[in-house]
């Protein structure tokens, strides 16, 4: 849309700040008309449409939201609005965004910001932004009805400024949903800064998010912008938002309904233009109700909620999402003829995936390193009786087995009488197992053996293979070296494993 067929619609009873905003938006090209009141607002979208309204929240005759409401309910009316709201008053943001506002700014109003948001408005208006476009929801395989309200559920969702909470099980895909808000938004041109609040020491939670200055305490040796900062006029997708402790819930509430933030080390605040994300596992609700999280920013974050479905509640996209994820193997392990059989098929569909779409992954991942051939058939896939997730059981095969007697028998001594007679004395009540079962000299040695007897056999089902023998004992590559190297376990081109 050209700048000078633009129009937009000011709403405030104050002549200053009608003023003021004019001025503003003039300077882009833009065409503005001016109201005082509802009334007069009224009479304006009665007699033309607009690219987008801007609105004070309290007028003369009412409230902002009448308007929006308003709006709403007009059918052939294609507005934008961005509301006003008084500083420090969350409580009408909540309701602006809940009304169908593209977004809210507080006052006083940072201009610059204000140029922002129009323009993103605009362009959300506009069609510039094109969902389907997003490769985050390409990525989103399935084609049953609960994933196709899904997709529709997030472009819906990116339309508007208003924070997301995102509810899901572990390996349903949350991060991937929030890019896909972010992709199909108008600020997918902005940076996109996902934050695993459960990853990051409590110490050190208020400088990683809001930044530091140079000396603000030992070890801050220069700036650091922080995770606002670093997402400005982008997206900041908080993962895990309800390991957060409390003490930090309440700094992040302030941030996220003022929209600035205070360095540590600094006096003044500094405004942050950034659309809000978050994500969890858990029930954040029960939480509040157990007083482990705030009300406050529980009700901030959860403006609008998407709820995403665990695996084993759309296994009619399973097919599909067996071929995507072996597209991905084959590429990455140069085997094209890689695929699943149909009796494979079957047998993944009595699965109950705790672990979702990522236990899924991981299973093909192991299936297709330990398979002797590029057909993958139901002995291929080591799954646990009782549908639970897949763990490292099936490396209690016999031959693991001897391999630990072997080295556990000979470091194990015999028991002592002293010791007996004094888990008697003591009255433990585990004295017969004690004496039945001898303890080890070294605790720390002899766990030393267990560990390597292990990585050995995983290493020569593998033919040596790191990477997939990480993968059969649920670790990554760079977990298995570090205990290959603290053991001794050598390649056997370079010496005996």
């Amino acid at each position: 849309m050209n700048s000078a067929d633009v129009r937009i619609l000011i709403v405030d009873d104050e002549p200053d700040l009608r003023e003021l905003y004019t001025l503003s938006l003039v300077h882009e090209g833009w065409q503005i008309d001016v109201a005082a009141s509802i009334a007069q607002a009224r009479d304006h979208l009665s007699r033309r449409q607009y690219a987008l309204m801007l609105t004070d929240m309290r007028l003369p005759d009412g409230e902002g939201l009448e308007l929006l409401r308003w709006l709403e309910t007009q059918p052939d009316r294609h507005e934008k609005s961005i509301v006003i709201t008084a500083y420090g008053s969350a409580g009408n943001a909540v309701a602006a965004l809940k009304a169908g506002a593209f977004e809210y700014l507080s006052k006083p109003v940072d201009l610059a910001a204000l140029r922002r948001t129009v323009h993103a408005a605009i362009a959300a208006a506009d069609g510039e932004v094109q969902a389907p476009t997003s490769s985050a929801l390409q990525r989103m395989v399935g084609g049953s009805g609960v994933m196709l309200a899904l997709k529709q559920t997030l472009q819906r969702v990116a339309r508007s400024m208003a924070p997301v909470l995102i509810h899901g099980e572990s390996g349903t895909g949350k991060e991937l949903a929030a890019r896909a808000v972010h992709e199909c938004s108008a600020r997918a041109g902005g940076p996109f800064v996902p934050v695993n609040c459960s990853a990051i020491p409590e110490q050190l939670l208020e400088a990683e998010f809001f930044g530091y200055r140079k000396g603000a305490f030992t070890g801050a040796m220069g700036d650091h912008a922080g995770f606002f900062a670093a997402a400005q006029g982008g997206t900041l997708f908080l993962d895990e938002i309800g390991e957060l402790p409390l003490a930090m819930q309440a700094k992040l509430l302030r941030a996220v309904q003022e929209r600035r933030v205070r360095p540590v080390g600094e006096t003044a605040e500094v405004a942050v233009d950034v659309r809000l994300v978050s994500a969890t596992h858990r029930h954040l609700e029960r939480m509040v109700e157990q007083g482990q999280f705030r009300q406050d920013l529980f009700y901030r974050l959860n403006v609008i909620a998407v709820a995403l479905p665990p695996l084993r509640e759309r296994l009619d996209d399973l097919p599909v999402l067996v071929e995507a994820l072996l597209a991905d193997i084959r590429r990455d392990n140069a085997r094209p003829g890689l695929r699943l059989s149909p009796a494979a098929l079957q047998h993944l569909r009595q699965h109950r995936f705790s672990g979702n779409v990522r236990e899924l992954e991981n299973l093909l991942h192991r299936a297709a390193a330990l398979a002797a051939q590029d057909l993958l058939g139901p002995g291929d896939l080591e799954l646990q009786s009782g549908g639970g997730s897949i763990g490292i059981a099936p490396l209690a095969s016999a031959s693991l087995d001897a391999t630990l007697s072997t080295v556990a028998a000979p470091s194990i001594p015999k028991p002592d009488a002293t010791a007996h007679n004094s888990a008697q004395a003591t009255q433990i009540p585990m004295a017969q197992f004690v004496a039945q079962t001898p303890l080890p000299p070294d605790l720390g040695d002899y766990l030393d053996q267990v560990e390597r007897s292990i990585l050995c056999e995983a290493l020569r089902r593998t033919r040596f293979n790191r990477t997939a023998a990480a993968q059969l004992l649920g670790l990554n590559l760079r977990q298995i070296r570090y205990r290959m190297e603290r053991l001794d376990i050598r390649d056997p081109a370079d010496g005996l494993v």
